[in-house]
C-alpha cells in the first residue's frame, strides 16, 4: 500500500510516523505544474463542460480558486470526472488532489475513509422532482411510488429513512452515472428522481421537456457539500480551507475581482490581512503572502461565484437561501485571518 496515501487512522494502526504518512501534495502539484481535480461527470452549474469542451461551475471555480492561489494561474488544473462510486477511491488512491464534486460531509465519510472535509461551499438538502402531469403536490403523495437515484450516494438511505417514517412503500431504481438516472426518469422509468435540491434543478435542464417537471417543496436531508482532500496532510487541508475562507471573508469585506487591487490601499487591517498587505499568513500554509489576493483577482469572491454559476441569473435561478453570508440571514461564516 502507498504510504502516501494511507489515512492517519491506518497509517497509525500500521506504527507509522506522522511524517511518514503525510503526502507532500503541495510539493507533488508544483512538481506537476498543476492540480488534478475531481469533478462530476456533468452537473450543469457546479462541474460540466460547456460546447468548447471548457470546464465550468462552482465546484470547478473552487479547484480554480486553489490553482491562482498556487500558481497565480486558475488555469492550471486538470480535470477528472467521477462517478459518486468512484470518487472516494480516486481521491484515497492519488488519482486526483482534491475532490470537488457535490460531495456530502458526513460522520462515516470524514472519519473512516481517511478523507478530510475542508469547508462547505454549498448548503443543500435533498429533494424530489416529479412530472407535473402526475398530479403530486407533496411528497407525503408518493407512496407507491418508484425512485430513480444514484448508487453510492446519500440519498438512497436518505430515501429509505423518509418512506419509513412516513409508512410509504416505495420502489427503488438506482443507476451508478448520473446522465443515467436522469435519462431513466426521462424515459418514464421512475415516477421520481431524487438527488440534492441543487442537482434536481441542473439536471433539470438535461431533461427533454424541462417545464414539464416540477421541484416539490419538501427537504428531507441537511446536504452540506464541499471540497475533500486526503487525511495525512496537513498543510494541504489547510491551504484547502483556508481558499474557501477567503473567499467568504473576501466578499463580507467588499473584496471584489474588480476592486481587489484597489482594497490593497485599504486601511482596514482585516482587509490588509486578507490581501498580504500586512503579515506572513501565506508563509505559514506554503504560499505566496498575497495568495488570497490572487484568488480573488482570478476568480472574484465567494458571492461573484455563487452569482455566475447557480445565481438567480442563471439558468438555474438558485437563490442564496441558506448560501448568503451569515450577516445576510443565510450560515455562510468564515473565521478571520489574523
Amino acid at each position: 500500500m502507498n504510504k502516501l496515501v494511507l489515512g492517519s487512522a491506518v497509517a497509525a494502526a500500521l506504527g507509522l510516523s506522522a511524517a511518514t504518512a503525510s503526502a507532500a501534495t503541495l510539493d507533488d502539484v508544483k512538481a506537476k505544474g498543476s492540480i488534478q481535480c475531481g469533478v462530476s461527470q456533468g452537473l450543469p452549474g457546479f462541474s460540466n463542460t460547456d460546447d468548447a469542451g471548457t470546464w465550468t461551475g462552482l465546484d470547478v471555480d473552487f479547484c480554480r480558486a486553489m490553482a491562482a492561489a498556487i500558481f497565480d494561474d486558475p488555469e492550471a488544473v486538470r480535470y477528472t470526472p467521477l462517478s459518486a462510486k468512484e470518487r472516494f477511491t480516486a481521491l484515497q488512491s492519488g488519482e486526483v488532489d482534491v475532490l470537488s464534486r457535490n460531495t456530502t460531509w458526513t460522520m462515516q465519510r470524514d472519519t473512516a475513509l481517511g478523507l478530510n472535509f475542508a469547508g462547505v461551499t454549498y448548503y443543500d438538502g435533498q429533494g424530489f422532482m416529479v412530472r407535473r402531469d402526475l398530479g403530486v403536490a407533496s411528497a407525503l403523495e408518493l407512496s407507491g411510488a418508484s425512485v430513480c437515484t444514484n448508487t453510492g450516494t446519500t440519498t438512497e438511505l436518505n430515501v429509505a429513512d423518509y418512506f419509513r417514517a412516513n409508512d410509504m412503500p416505495y420502489e427503488i431504481v438506482a443507476f451508478e452515472k448520473a446522465d443515467e438516472v436522469v435519462q431513466a426518469y426521462d424515459a418514464g422509468r421512475c415516477d421520481v428522481y431524487t438527488t440534492d435540491a441543487s442537482g434536481l434543478y441542473a439536471q433539470r435542464l438535461k431533461l427533454t421537456n424541462p417545464d414539464e417537471h416540477m421541484v416539490l417543496p419538501e427537504i428531507i436531508s441537511k446536504e452540506p457539500l464541499g471540497p475533500v482532500v486526503r487525511q495525512g496532510d496537513d498543510q494541504w487541508f489547510n491551504i484547502t480551507k483556508w481558499v474557501y475562507f477567503a473567499l467568504v471573508n473576501a466578499e463580507e469585506l467588499g473584496v471584489t475581482a474588480a476592486n481587489v487591487e484597489e482594497m490593497k490601499g485599504s486601511n482596514n487591517p482585516a482587509i490588509k490581512r486578507l490581501l498580504g498587505v500586512e503579515g506572513a499568513f501565506g508563509e505559514a500554509i506554503g504560499l505566496e503572502n498575497d495568495w488570497a489576493a490572487r484568488v480573488i483577482a482570478h476568480v472574484g469572491n465567494y458571492g461573484e461565484i455563487f452569482e455566475r454559476n447557480v445565481g438567480p441569473d442563471t439558468p438555474l435561478g438558485i437563490s442564496r437561501g441558506l448560501n448568503a453570508l451569515w450577516s445576510e440571514g443565510g450560515i455562510q461564516y468564515a473565521p478571520p485571518i489574523r
